[in-house]
């Protein structure tokens, strides 16, 4: 691959041909701060390190190297400095958001020891840990739970006769009473929403006559989180967890705290970020509020540090969109401008969370078809890292796997090679039987043009510019169109960070054909006469002639100020 190297605003910079992978001597400027690319991690089905079938803590921490090998001067490893892992702790499905013990490992993926070994690798590397931490609902096995429905339904006539009472003489809901005895004999009565009507939301007690709030499935009960004493546990968790050396939580389905509520849902989320960040400061906290942006964006009030942005994710997002050609290359820097506009007016400690798929999602392989489908799916991880905030990355979209349909499809095995099976998961147990799109890693892995190649590629360049993660989008109106996205990434008031770089000119081309961009005729454009990255997906290259810059089918050029 032929490379050429020069000096340029003080610092070495790279123009690279072909797909975009950085030389090695390309200097990095990664910050130790909350704007990382993060790498979410399906312990199950991941890396196996004792044969049994099924991802285990200790093949994870086999596998950093994958991840992040904490030399900056390989190339091997994608660079992500952050590691999510879905949830870890005891439970009796595939999936493990139905939590029987908030603290400890689940026995098939291992022991604290493990936890606590893999948290140690990762901090070697400068590599963050962040949690899934699902408050919402425990599981119908979690001892709470047991004792609270044991207790009822031992006490069934008392109940109902003292329920028929309250509801003919007073105002009162429908949910179960207990009295001072009751809570003395049973303290985790209230720590769930029981009744004695049959409404939307709840579910049958078995045993008994009355029902309790399970909104996702009968299998995870409704915390209740006005409950003084369930936040006195969550407390106690979260200390937990720091104790061990997280560095984060993910929060699973905050709207779901108080369904229909988001005053009540950021209540509890102002309460819930104080309680983390009094234990340790520098948490990073980031919430699945899955809605459009115009409603979680208020959600930054509770000072929760992100939420994920589920605009640009999905078959019909943003970044589908555009990538397709359905949605005007235009659309995504006007997209990033207002994203960015709305969270500023809401707080100014908001990170934005891009991503582009995860584990609730078909993966991006099967969003394009026939001609140009790879070139799409590597476009689209690109549209995505080159995103502000912390990006998220679920496993194996960087080398293309498939899987729609069923929520085990969601999470096949990680396609480490097709010939050597040592560590490869089974994945879940009725996952169905297919065939990947795309070659394994051992085979990407060699091939400069892999969608794996193009995606280490778009990380580097998302480590070598801060800016790219933390600076402000403007868009560049008079040299956008259906086919270029063209905007300039500029460095905000007020950021501490170093860099030799304060503004970048992005150019994305969206089409299948090479296109000409003449960003002389822009007066915020035409200084940017130096091509500082390049990513495409094929051999071609950016070239910058006399002002104008002619992009490759699908390719990114990357400019700063000088010529």
């Amino acid at each position: 691959m032929m490379k050429k190297v020069f000096l340029t605003l003080g610092i070495i910079s790279v123009l690279v041909t072909g797909c975009g992978a950085a030389d090695k001597a390309a200097p990095l400027n990664v910050i130790e701060d909350k704007y990382r690319t993060t790498y979410e991690i399906f312990v199950y089905s991941f890396y196996d390190s004792d044969g049994d079938g099924i991802g285990d803590l200790k093949g994870v921490t086999q596998k950093l190297d994958y991840i992040n090998d904490g030399d900056d001067a390989t190339d091997t490893d994608l660079g992500c400095n952050e590691i999510w892992l879905m949830p870890v702790s005891p439970s009796p499905t595939y999936h493990k958001y139905d939590v029987t013990d908030y603290m400890d490992i689940d026995p098939e993926y291992g022991t604290l020891q493990d936890f606590d070994e893999l948290v140690d690798e990762c901090h070697k590397r400068h590599v963050n840990v962040i949690i899934d931490t699902v408050l919402n609902h425990t599981s119908v096995e979690h001892p709470w739970f047991k004792e609270a429905a044991k207790y009822i339904a031992d006490n069934a006539d008392d109940f109902k006769d003292r329920n028929k009472t309250v509801d003919e003489n007073t105002d009162e809901s429908s949910g179960l009473v207990f009295l001072e005895e009751d809570l003395k004999a049973c303290p985790y009565l209230s720590y769930y929403n029981f009744s004695y009507e049959k409404s939307d939301g709840y579910e049958p007690l078995s045993g008994t006559d009355f029902y309790y709030e399970a909104r996702f499935w009968s299998g995870m009960p409704d915390l209740n989180l006005d409950d003084d004493n369930v936040k006195k546990e969550i407390e106690d968790i979260i200390g937990f967890w720091i104790d061990h050396g997280v560095d984060g939580f993910r929060l699973d389905a905050v709207t779901s705290y108080y369904t229909g509520d988001d005053l009540k849902n950021i209540e509890f989320l102002t309460w819930l970020n104080d309680t983390i960040k009094s234990q340790k400061e520098d948490a990073y906290i980031v919430g699945e509020c899955w809605t459009n942006s115009s409603t979680y964006s208020k959600y930054y009030k509770s000072g929760v540090d992100s939420f994920f942005d589920f605009d640009f994710a999905g078959s019909e997002g943003i970044i589908a969109g555009v990538a397709r050609g359905t949605n005007a290359a235009a659309n995504y820097g006007k997209a990033l401008e207002k994203i960015e506009s709305q969270l500023a007016e809401i707080s100014d400690t908001s990170i934005d969370a891009p991503f582009y798929t995860n584990h609730d999602m078909a993966r991006s392989a099967g969003y394009y078809t026939g001609k140009g489908s790879q070139d799409k799916v590597k476009l689209a991880g690109a549209l995505n890292l080159l995103m502000t905030g912390n990006a998220f990355i679920y496993y194996g979209e960087e080398l293309g796997m498939k899987g729609s349909g069923k929520d085990e499809n969601k999470r096949a095995p990680m396609q480490w090679s097709s010939t050597d099976l040592t560590g490869m998961c089974n994945g879940p147990a009725n996952m169905d039987k297919f065939d990947m799109k795309y070659p394994a890693l051992d085979v990407q892995a060699a091939d400069e043009y892999s969608i794996f190649n193009y995606y280490k590629a778009a990380i580097k360049l998302r480590n070598m510019f801060p800016v790219i993660a933390r600076g402000r989008t403007v868009n560049v109106d008079s040299l956008s169109n259906s086919d270029i996205s063209a905007f300039v990434r500029e460095k905000k008031e007020g950021s501490t960070y170093e860099t030799d770089v304060e503004r970048l000119l992005i150019l994305i081309n969206t089409s299948d054909e090479s296109k000409e961009v003449n960003i002389s005729t822009d007066d915020m454009s035409k200084d940017y006469g130096n091509i500082v990255y390049s990513l495409c997906t094929s051999e071609e290259k950016c070239e910058y002639n006399g002002g104008k810059v002619v992009i490759p089918a699908y390719g990114i050029a990357v400019l700063a100020a000088g010529n």
